[in-house]
């Protein structure tokens, strides 16, 4: 009869095959989860059904008309890699869109161009001299070729979705191609631009009675902070003339002169904007300036308050210091109104440094 092996026999073998058993692969996120939207346009007309990038561009190419907008919203490298191959997205430009936290710029690659964009948003509080953040960022880029326009989103606040209905709603925009969608995009961004502008100067204003005004509440800290979220700002807007002057002069052939005027008129605001960021930073910079001088002053005033009490009762301490000494032999010292004409002289002494203190404004 064969032996029966042991239970921690079964046990050690069942061990050493566990260990030899290779390790169970991650299951890889479709790419789908990052597809927020993905339309083919003929004529600008968005055609019906739902489509995958590969089915739309063969679709596209097949009727040799219309152009395909696909968005993502904060995809991985390798999730990306799919749509880059079909589109022929160059390697250098898709790492940017994956690892985000680029400079506005325009880029060519080949037959396509890449355009990065600074999204800003204005975060709502009750006062700009308690808020903690002012202007939240984020980005979209986008990829522009002869029939398609890849967008890729960073941030919760750059949604497309509204852009994209009010595109389809007018076919005559989309007719121009894919370079119409980017102008569209250009222009949303650069008008939320004007809106955190408007909002910001409301802050400015704000600030800027509080500065002025008698026993202000804001401090350095907070003016510091003030100048850190237009400095963000002006990180977003300025970088961002060159690529649009670029797109509005003809650099890229990509952009047919029907909407490279409408790059001009985007340009034009853009300038607007810039001209207030510029403006507020000299203003906060001057309010700056005009808190710690606040500061100072009310430093000095201070000083000069501890200055003034500490004068006023140096003559108590003084003449109680010397009557308080042991010498049997001192002028009036057991005279019966001693006390209290040395109470009297006290008291008119410190009453004179204290009318000539608040004569000079020192109290």
């Amino acid at each position: 009869m064969p032996a029966i092996p042991s239970l921690g026999g079964l046990r050690g073998r069942g061990n050493r095959a566990g260990n030899r058993a290779a390790p169970i692969p991650p299951i890889p996120v479709p790419l789908s989860a990052y597809v927020v939207d993905c339309g083919v346009y003929v004529d600008g007309i968005r055609l019906p059904g739902r489509w995958t990038h590969i089915d739309a561009v063969a679709e596209v190419r097949r009727r040799g008309e219309g152009f395909v907008w696909i968005g993502l919203h904060e995809p991985d490298a390798e999730q990306i890699q799919g749509v880059a191959e079909t589109f022929g997205l160059h390697e250098l430009a898709v790492e940017d869109a994956v690892t985000a936290h680029q400079r506005p710029k325009l880029e060519r690659y080949d037959d396509n161009l890449f355009m990065v964009l600074k999204t800003v948003r204005y975060v709502e509080h009750e006062s700009p001299t308690t808020a903690n953040e002012i202007v939240e960022t984020g980005e979209i880029m986008a990829f522009l070729g002869v029939d398609y326009v890849v967008t890729v989103r960073h941030g919760k606040h750059s949604a497309l979705h509204e852009l994209r209905n009010e595109l389809e709603r007018s076919p005559d925009r989309l007719k121009a191609g894919p370079a119409a969608v980017l102008h569209a995009i250009a222009d949303h961004v650069v008008d939320s631009y004007l809106a955190v502008t408007d909002a910001f100067e409301n802050d400015i204003d704000e600030i800027e009675k509080a500065v002025f005004a008698p026993r202000s509440p804001v401090s350095a800290e907070q003016m510091y902070l003030m100048k850190r979220e237009i400095l963000e700002l002006r990180r977003s807007v300025m970088p961002l003339a060159n690529p649009l002057r670029r797109l509005a002069e003809g650099g890229s052939p990509l952009v047919p002169d029907t909407v490279r005027s409408y790059f001009r008129d985007v340009d034009d605001h853009l300038t607007t904007v810039s001209e207030r960021v510029t403006s507020f930073d000299e203003l906060l910079t001057t309010l700056v300036d005009a808190t710690l001088a606040k500061i100072s002053l009310q430093q000095n005033t201070d000083m000069r308050k501890i200055t003034s009490w500490a004068a006023i009762l140096a003559v108590p301490t003084m003449v109680v210091g010397v009557y308080g000494m042991n010498f049997d032999n001192m002028p009036e010292l057991r005279w019966r109104f001693g006390y209290p004409l040395v109470m009297v002289v006290i008291f008119l002494a410190c009453l004179v440094l204290y009318r000539i203190f608040r004569k000079n404004q020192w109290l």
